[in-house]
């Protein structure tokens, strides 16, 4: 087929949709929203659940949200930065951490919807690959069921979403997926190698690189896990550090608050601006004509005095 030029006249710029603005701006992929979104027609109000997961600088977002008509709605939601609260204090946005808030979120969720006692899901991972299926008895509820969302996040092999995806289906909520993108996984023999996705879900990989670390180069070692060693975490308590953290975890997923040190409420009135009342309008107003007058006049009485 010969070239073609595409001739933009009037009738092609009548014609031009602009794209929705969250797609102009690069942050919604709606191609994939569509879907993850759209209910089965037979399935009255019953809405489609994603887990939502989110990567900041310095932080781990994970929700189950769901979509209506008048926009999205969480059903609940854990971040990374709550992690410190149950014995993680460090590394909160690598793998064990992506794992450990998912497990959260799910946790949170089936304590809200009472099936917390019924999907207990694993326990003790052991990095082979689990997923949550129904329990066998009469008039037993079926198990949270829920969607990956990824956003714009790349998902290569090994990638830190499928950590929440893993946390959270340990944490016994059903998302259907297969083991193909979790570390470990061989794409030759097709198979997971179960023991290197145990070491990533309790962090073992970053206590390897601590140990290859301060035998390399021992300042830089210092430097860049001074934090770690300020509170007296070395490789060998990262695992013990992660197993209790998924017990207590377990023990209480509740949100708790965190303690604010200021009154933001009045901080923020402080420099709000202040609305006058009709009266002190006026009387503001009568000020002012007061004293233009007292100043007109010792202007005249000063060009008296100069003639």
């Amino acid at each position: 087929m010969p070239f073609v030029k595409k001739v933009k006249s009037d009738a092609y710029f009548s014609r031009f949709q602009v794209k929705y603005r969250r797609r102009r701006e690069g942050k919604t992929d709606y191609y994939a929203r569509k879907r993850l979104v759209t209910q089965a027609k037979n399935k009255y109000n019953a809405p489609k659940y994603r887990l939502v997961v989110r990567f900041t600088n310095k932080d781990i977002i994970v929700q189950i949200v769901y979509a209506r008509l008048q926009g999205d709605f969480v059903l609940t939601s854990a971040r990374s930065a709550e992690l410190p609260r149950y014995g993680i204090k460090h590394g909160l946005t690598n793998w064990a951490a992506a794992y450990a808030t998912g497990l959260l979120a799910a946790r949170r969720a089936l304590t809200k919807l009472s099936l917390a006692d019924q999907y207990e899901g694993v326990a003790e991972p052991d990095g082979t690959l689990s997923i949550t299926e129904a329990i066998e008895e009469e008039d037993a509820p079926r198990p949270f069921k829920a969607f990956l969302d990824v956003g714009l996040k790349r998902t290569s092999t090994g990638s830190r979403v499928f950590g929440a995806l893993k946390g959270a289906s340990d944490g016994g909520i059903y998302i259907p997926h297969n083991e193909k993108r979790f570390p470990g996984y061989d794409p030759e023999s097709k198979e997971l190698d179960a023991e290197v996705l145990k070491k990533y879900i309790f962090g073992g990989h970053v206590a390897e690189y601590m140990e290859s670390l301060e035998e390399e180069d021992d300042e830089r070692f210092k430097k860049q896990f001074s934090k770690y060693l300020a509170d007296g975490v070395g490789s060998e308590d990262i695992e013990e550090i992660y197993t209790n953290a998924h017990a207590a975890i377990r023990e209480n997923p509740e949100f708790k608050p965190s303690e604010k040190t200021k009154d933001w409420k009045a901080e923020c009135l402080k420099f709000k601006a202040k609305r006058f009342t009709l009266e002190e309008r006026r009387a503001r107003i009568a000020e002012k004509i007061e004293k233009f007058k007292a100043g007109g006049l010792e202007e005249e009485d000063a060009g008296e005095d100069d003639d």
